[in-house]
Parts: C-alpha cells; structure tokens; sequence
C-alpha cells in the first residue's frame, strides 16, 4: 500500500528572530499548533546567537578616530515535528506570526 509523501520523515522548522521574547512567543505557538493534532515534537532547541558587529566613526573630520560600535543579535530556535500529516502543514501555514520572526520550514 502506497503511503503519503507527507506523513514521511519529519518537518524541520528554523525560526530566527532579533528579540528573544517574540521568537520564544512563536515558537510556543507553533508549538502548540503541531500538538493540536497529535504531533510528536522535538524541541525547541536553541542554537548559538548569531552576533553581527558594526563599527561606524562619530565624526567624520576632526574626531575621526573616535568610533561607535553597534551590534545585532540573532536569536534562533529549531523544532522538528515527527510524521507531519497535512492537518500540520495546513495549521502551520494558517498560523499568524508577528513581523520580525522569519521561519525555514524544510522536509526531509
């Protein structure tokens, strides 16, 4: 009997964001959406932060080695849902998100 591609192997969900408290918001969202429908869920796991580093001149003549330094973090979290059906897939692609968390959804 031929199975559905979708309910084989797992659904790997990367989800980044710059603040903290709003990555850790979806991801309990979707968290909570995969369970509504039974799913077997593995993590979040976090994985390191991500530090981008700026450093810009306070002036451009006189003071010109007076520098400030500015930097952007990347928080970023990883969930893998078992055998996703497509009662999953469906929630998870209905599932509203606050601007600023970007989400990689991947089969395999």
């Amino acid at each position: 009997m031929a199975q559905d591609k979708s309910s084989d192997g797992r659904l790997r969900i990367k989800v980044s964001a710059y603040e903290h408290k709003l990555l850790d918001d979806s991801v309990a969202k979707i968290i909570e959406a995969a369970n509504r429908f039974d799913a077997e869920v593995a993590g979040p796991i976090p994985l390191p932060t991500k530090m981008k580093k700026y450093t810009v001149n306070r002036s451009t003549f006189i003071y010109n080695t007076s520098r400030e330094q500015y930097e952007m973090r990347i928080h970023t979290r990883l969930i893998d849902i078992m055998n996703p059906n497509p009662k999953i897939v469906e929630a998870l692609t209905n599932l509203s998100l606050p601007s600023g968390v970007n989400i990689d959804v991947k089969m395999s």
